[in-house]
């Protein structure tokens, strides 16, 4: 995608955004800077990618989760120092509409090839929401507020966590993961997201 901000992987207008700077950092996150360490995302949600989501995601097509998690695998280095990998979780009654949890789905490969632990059931959502991309950007804030928490605190203390989602849209779910996360004394959480919107 070209130079992006080095906290939430935001593209740039200019090809020449981190040649004085290398780790420059957007308004954004200079501003309001997010819970979560480094976010990394690697392609733009456009077609064919988007459509590929959309049947991994909605219809069912669960056979296309290792064909994405290797384009995630190609793009996902050097990778810090991380103890734990874990998928953004659904609630249970999106969970039981959908039948299964596209970010787990994505985070087993990753597990496998990194040689990770996974851990699905620390990290829960207590609240069902609306969908994220019905809803505005401030909207989508008070939507997420206090949905996330973690259940084994013990656990995941002191530790360094690979956060797992399908799409980076306005950040707000993975922040407010992040969030939970390093109240439960997580030392650094980082992100790794198929697609993001541009």
């Amino acid at each position: 995608m070209g130079p992006t901000c080095q906290r939430c992987s935001l593209p740039f207008p200019s090809q020449n955004s981190l040649l004085y700077n290398p780790i420059h950092q957007c308004a954004n996150c200079r501003l309001h800077p997010p819970a979560f360490t480094r976010a990394w995302t690697f392609y733009p949600y456009k077609s064919p990618l988007k459509e590929a989501i959309g049947l991994f995601k909605y219809q069912g097509k669960i056979s296309l989760a290792g064909p994405l998690a290797t384009l995630l695998l190609k793009a996902l280095t050097p990778l810090p120092t991380i103890d734990v990998i874990l998928p953004v979780p659904l609630h249970p009654t999106r969970l039981r509409e959908r039948e299964y949890n596209q970010s787990l789905l994505l985070a087993f490969p990753l597990s496998t090839q990194l040689g990770l632990p996974i851990s699905y059931s620390t990290l829960v959502r207590i609240r069902p929401t609306t969908p994220q991309t019905s809803l505005r950007r401030k909207d989508r804030i008070k939507n997420l507020r206090r949905s996330f928490v973690v259940t084994q605190p013990t656990i995941l203390r002191d530790k360094s966590i690979l956060l797992v989602d399908d799409v980076f849209t306005t950040g707000t779910t993975v922040n407010e993961c992040a969030k939970a996360l390093r109240k439960a004394g997580v030392s650094h959480v980082y992100v790794v997201t198929l697609a993001r919107m541009v």
